[in-house]
């Protein structure tokens, strides 16, 4: 462990890194937690990952020593949400992602099940996450950040995942809120299909508290280099 400190990110930056395992293999995901370890200490398990392996992509991924972010996204009828985020809880995720566009009674199913899922099995309490507007999405209205920002906090989310240009005028609605931000490039990167991003470093200093990470450093040809890149861009 002492090892990994002196060659990587340290604790506390680390704890704001996730790592985007966008991938539907186990193997290869656990192959690239390893490598990026020293990095990143949340792992992202999004839809992809999720199907292809499930729970036991939590467990593994939580033996590596990651906080696990679960990026389902729920959006259903307030009772399915609510039973789906309580078995989530009882997983030990750290964090999960509901959509805001879901309604305030959607939400709030999803992080009181949350939250007590995790409770009935002795765990701290989690984050649970409003998806505001998909980091995808260049064409939605300017009011609508806003509009889900109010609808989670009505419904007692513990986040808000946002693009890096919607960070200022979110934490200025929500300042008390976790900021997670999604698609964050280096200078220079391809941005794939991501139209709503930014610089980590940018995200960062606009008030960002969690970053996720993914293809800008799992596609890189030197992975540890992308990571250690990342890093110093980050002032660690």
């Amino acid at each position: 462990m002492t090892e990994v400190h002196e060659i990587g990110a340290g604790d506390q930056l680390r704890a704001r890194l996730a790592l985007a395992l966008d991938v539907d293999d186990v193997v290869v995901a656990l192959r690239l937690a390893r490598e990026l370890r020293p990095w990143f200490g949340v792992a992202k398990v999004g839809l992809e990952l999720y199907t292809a392996a499930g729970p036991d992509a939590i467990g593994t991924l939580q033996s590596l020593g990651y906080d696990i972010f679960l990026d389902l996204k729920l959006h259903d009828i307030p009772t399915t949400v609510g039973r789906a985020a309580a078995v989530v809880g009882a997983y030990g995720v750290r964090y999960l992602t509901l959509h805001a566009m879901g309604g305030v009674p959607m939400l709030r199913a999803g992080v009181e099940a949350f939250h007590r899922g995790a409770a009935e099995v002795g765990l701290a309490r989690p984050t649970a996450l409003a998806v505001t507007v998909l980091t995808s999405d260049a064409d939605a209205p300017p009011h609508i950040v806003p509009k889900r920002v109010k609808v989670a906090l009505e419904a007692g989310c513990d986040g808000l995942v946002c693009g890096a240009p919607d960070v200022v005028d979110v934490r200025q609605l929500a300042p008390r809120l976790t900021l997670v931000v999604p698609g964050t490039r280096p200078t220079g990167a391809d941005t794939h299909d991501q139209a709503r991003t930014d610089t980590p470093a940018a995200a960062l200093a606009a008030g960002a508290d969690l970053l996720v990470v993914g293809r800008a450093v799992t596609a890189a040809p030197d992975r540890p280099a992308a990571a250690r890149s990342l890093v110093a861009s980050l002032g660690d």
